[in-house]
């Protein structure tokens, strides 16, 4: 690109990156606080205990979402956080895995959950690091 400094595109790239599979934790999360257990056809109200601790992990997978679009403005400047917001996923991820692993396999949207938690979120990590690596 003429004027721009090397690696711009790329860097532009990752934000786009980014801020599309923060798409994912931010409405999962957004609609599992709004809905509760209602959100997999549960009724709420039956099983009130469950149902808060959804709307719990759901604000948190929220949080998470929200933390990554926080990384895009200086997505190259953000490994710490990217890194720790990575761990964070990753650690989710195993627990979907060892119970996809010692139960049954789940419902198609836990499985994409799986690979955005164990493929495509790592991936983005070693991408900014890859990123940040450039720009200094």
């Amino acid at each position: 690109m003429i004027g721009l400094p090397q690696g711009h595109g790329e860097v532009v790239a990752l934000r786009v990156a980014v801020a599309l599979g923060g798409v994912v934790p931010v409405v999962a999360g957004g609609a599992g606080v709004l809905a509760g257990l209602g959100m997999l056809g549960i009724e709420p109200h039956a099983f009130v205990t469950l149902d808060s601790h959804y709307r719990y992990l759901s604000g948190l997978l929220l949080g998470i979402g929200l933390a990554f679009w926080s990384t895009i403005p200086r997505i190259e400047s953000q490994g710490g956080r990217f890194r720790l917001l990575t761990l964070l996923i990753v650690i989710g991820g195993l627990g979907r895995l060892y119970a996809l692993l010692t139960t049954e396999v789940p419902a198609p949207p836990m499985l994409f959950g799986l690979a955005m938690e164990l493929v495509v979120t790592p991936a983005l990590c070693l991408w900014q690091a890859r990123v940040a690596a450039q720009s200094r």
